[in-house]
């Protein structure tokens, strides 16, 4: 039989929020992160980010690291705070953890201050292996003593919302009895480039869903959830239960979306049908929304295929913190059990004209004291890997 899992712990560390009670705060009273870079410097910046406002220095103590703080990536340091934040230290041996984390960024932040002098002068060669992704997740276990299971997905933009649909099967089916689940990404000259590359940086805040959207806003941060199977999960913690997941690669181009929805559309009708829910039940709906011209069209489309004309209230929230990139779907998670927990469904920031191929406005002032039963978050990432998780009350 099949056991139920519960989220007994979150944690977050993002531009909103330093954590959650300030991160709920943003939420509750719309205050954006989105702002200037004051950590990471590029040339000729003109557009806006999501960044931490800690320095690396700040964050290495926040995260309890006071020995070869040099070898910690900015990456890791994010992803430690927010994992601490979600993990209960448990007394009892014999319960199996595991940690699933994801990013795609891994130690790029170290790679770039320090490649060309590897290079030149043969010099931090002790850092080389902090480049790779795993190192982070390898960091994370290590601080919270976790040995059964250790894995690193990267899936490009829906590599958390994968991180924590694989935990959940895992606890689902026997094979653990804990996970932490979740990602970390830190912002990067070669993730901006990148992503300038591809000429979808808007030179403003994003704005989702708005028929003048210009592309997104890129951000950084870590979200981590405690994932617990109901047998071992201690009710007084319990905030909620992953009810459903599905996920579904349209492999329609490298990076775009598929412009009629096809693969999205797929991914919320297996977390429908995983959840044994039908689309009237869905509360609210935390969009994968970037912002971006394909994206929000292709994901509109999705949303009209699977909930018909009555669709439940949605927005997103990248206009809060950017778009986290690996780290968006479980950063999206905590914003989806705290719209649970606290009987809200936040704000779609900077709408003010519909896309005229659909049907639906999203959720443009914080609607409070709104009661929330099932939650449905969205992460569609490159390459068409698309994946959705169904949050439901603890009942």
């Amino acid at each position: 039989m099949l056991r139920r899992v519960f989220v007994t712990g979150i944690g977050i560390i993002c531009a909103p929020g330093q954590d959650v009670p300030s991160f709920l705060d943003s939420l509750l009273n719309s205050k954006t992160g989105i702002g200037c870079l004051q950590h990471l410097d590029i040339t000729n910046n003109q557009r806006p980010f999501g960044e931490v406002k800690f320095s690396n220095v700040a964050l290495a103590q926040m995260a309890g690291i006071s020995e070869d703080i040099e070898t910690y990536s900015r990456t890791t340091l994010l992803g430690i705070i927010a994992a601490q934040e979600a993990f209960n230290k448990l007394s009892n041996k014999n319960i199996r953890s595991g940690l699933i984390s994801a990013t795609t960024v891994g130690g790029m932040p170290l790679n770039e201050i320090h490649y060309q002098e590897q290079l030149q002068k043969n010099i931090h060669s002790n850092l080389i292996e902090t480049y790779d992704c795993a190192d982070s997740t390898e960091r994370i276990a290590d601080i919270l003593k976790i040995k059964h299971y250790l894995a690193t997905i990267s899936t490009a933009c829906s590599s958390s919302a994968n991180a924590i649909m694989n935990g959940a099967r895992m606890i689902r089916h026997n094979k653990l009895d804990r996970v932490i689940a979740g990602g970390t990404d830190a912002l990067t000259r070669f993730t901006i480039n990148g992503f300038n590359a591809l000429e979808i940086l808007d030179s403003t805040p994003c704005k989702p869903f708005d028929a003048n959207r210009k592309g997104l806003t890129l951000g950084e941060g870590a979200a981590f959830l405690q994932l617990e199977a109901e047998d071992i999960a201690d009710p007084e913690k319990i905030l909620c239960e992953i009810k459903g997941y599905g996920n579904a690669n349209d492999a329609f181009h490298t990076t775009a979306s598929s412009p009629d929805g096809n693969g999205a559309f797929l991914a919320i009708k297996k977390a429908l049908e995983s959840a044994n829910l039908q689309p009237d039940e869905i509360s609210y709906i935390n969009a994968h929304g970037t912002g971006t011209e394909v994206n929000d069209l292709s994901e509109g489309k999705a949303v009209m295929m699977a909930f018909g004309a009555k669709i439940p209230p949605l927005s997103s929230t990248k206009a809060f913190t950017g778009h986290t990139l690996a780290a968006a779907g479980a950063v999206e998670a905590v914003v989806s059990i705290l719209a649970i927990k606290n009987n809200f469904i936040p704000a779609n920031l900077n709408f003010s004209e519909r896309i005229h191929e659909l049907s639906f406005d999203p959720v443009i002032k914080c609607l409070k004291n709104q009661p929330v039963r099932h939650v449905m978050s969205n992460s569609f990432g490159f390459g068409g890997n698309n994946t959705s998780l169904i949050f439901s009350r603890f009942e």
